[in-house]
């Protein structure tokens, strides 16, 4: 079955059902101006309000073609009226095309359904890079520096949430919700023995000690 995602600004995305059909499956996640902060496996979908609380939807499309996480996502601008010059904005910024809100659930999935032939065989992205660090996704498998870091698959999952979000503090409950439903039993004493684990694997394939705590918080991946 193939997993779609589609990420909508609209505060009620949360309270949309996921569609299972015709071997598509369908999720609804809400993106804020923070960008993405789980893990985001198959095809991407964007749908932009053109207003939003913290930046514009012509900003949050430009962040989202510059994220090598988005870069081939189908970006749609919600526009509040049928303008011209706002149509012209919201294709310059990156959008694929656009839509006249207020949308619904069903709006969403007719555009996501009927475009089907393209934007769900974009492939997501299997390669990241990021000074020392490099993530094979598809070949499940993570070096530093040319050498590789041997953990199994949980560990490069975590690896690879910490890699997405480096740099930035991330709490506990944000790492067992960023690594989704394939990862069952999960509690806060597995992520600190997963994170225990990533960071024997880090320091021996000659990465010292990227990965640290931020005392009462969380964890944050420094990467340069």
């Amino acid at each position: 079955m193939s997993v779609n995602n589609v990420l909508l600004t609209s505060g009620n995305a949360e309270e949309f059902e996921p569609f299972v059909g015709d071997g598509i499956e369908i999720n609804f996640t809400t993106l804020d101006a923070g960008g993405i902060n789980k893990l985001v496996e198959g095809p991407i979908w964007a749908f932009l309000d053109w207003v939003m609380d913290d930046i514009s939807g012509l900003e949050m499309c430009r962040r989202l073609r510059a994220d090598p996480r988005t870069t081939n996502a189908h970006i749609t601008m919600i526009l509040e009226t049928d303008d011209w010059c706002d149509r012209k904005r919201a294709i310059s910024a990156g959008a694929d095309d656009y839509i006249i809100g207020p949308i619904s659930r069903e709006a969403v999935l007719d555009r996501v359904l009927a475009i089907s032939g393209d934007p769900l065989n974009r492939p997501p992205m299997n390669r990241f890079e990021r000074g020392p660090l490099m993530l094979d996704v598809d070949g499940m498998q993570a070096y530093w520096n040319g050498k590789p870091i041997i953990i199994g698959t949980s560990g490069l999952r975590l690896l690879r949430l910490f890699a997405e979000n480096a740099n930035r503090v991330l709490s506990r409950e944000e790492l067992i919700e960023g690594l989704g439903k394939h990862v069952a039993n999960i509690d806060r004493r597995t992520v600190d023995v997963w994170v225990g684990r990533l960071r024997r694997a880090i320091k021996a394939a000659g990465g010292g000690h990227p990965l640290r705590t931020a005392r009462s918080i969380g964890y944050v991946l420094d990467l340069p």
